[in-house]
């Protein structure tokens, strides 16, 4: 599913992120930036050692917040390592952790002055964060970056695992857009 919001396209599709080659992917990562499981390990696994060896020198990283380091031997050419909140119950600053986290990785990109980037869906994974309920943070956080930032990033794509959370997406995305055009 593509669409074009102000002179950026917002792509969803099922597939695997570190066969990315947009200018940068979005890692899911822990506050160490140690590696882990998913996303995690998956992106460690395919850039190679070069990664880790830059995370190490980095140190760490707060929930909400992005740190960038080159891709290894991915197809993109950075790696952009955010981390998501652990998910408690939605009532201890989840949705704006959340929420900052895409915004720190878009802001990055763009003190980057990159024009690509692909996100998994953040926090949703070992983190527990309910896949609808940051699906709607996820795509309102980037349509809000898009009308704020017309057409600096060309292309915002969110590479989603599983055909439940690339229906989950699009669904989401459909009703963020009919409740936009209605109040327009």
């Amino acid at each position: 599913m593509d669409i074009k919001e102000n002179g950026t396209t917002i792509s969803l599709i099922r597939g695997d992120i570190t066969l990315e080659s947009t200018d940068a992917i979005v890692n899911a990562a822990n506050s160490r930036l140690a590696g882990g499981g998913g996303v995690d390990g998956a992106i460690h696994m395919a850039g190679g050692a070069q990664i880790m060896e830059e995370c190490r020198s980095i140190g760490g990283c707060p929930t909400g917040k992005a740190v960038i380091t080159t891709a290894g031997l991915l197809n993109a050419r950075y790696v952009i390592h955010t981390v998501g909140p652990i998910y408690k119950d939605g009532r201890h600053n989840e949705p704006e952790l959340l929420e900052s986290a895409y915004r720190s990785s878009l802001e990055l990109a763009l003190e980057k002055g990159l024009k690509s980037i692909s996100f998994p869906s953040i926090s949703t994974g070992a983190y527990g964060y309910p896949a609808n309920d940051a699906s709607i943070i996820a795509l309102k956080t980037i349509l809000e970056f898009t009308k704020a930032n017309p057409g600096k990033l060309e292309l915002i794509r969110f590479v989603l695992f599983s055909d439940q959370d690339y229906n989950t997406y699009s669904e989401s995305l459909k009703k963020l857009l009919k409740t936009a055009r209605k109040t327009a």
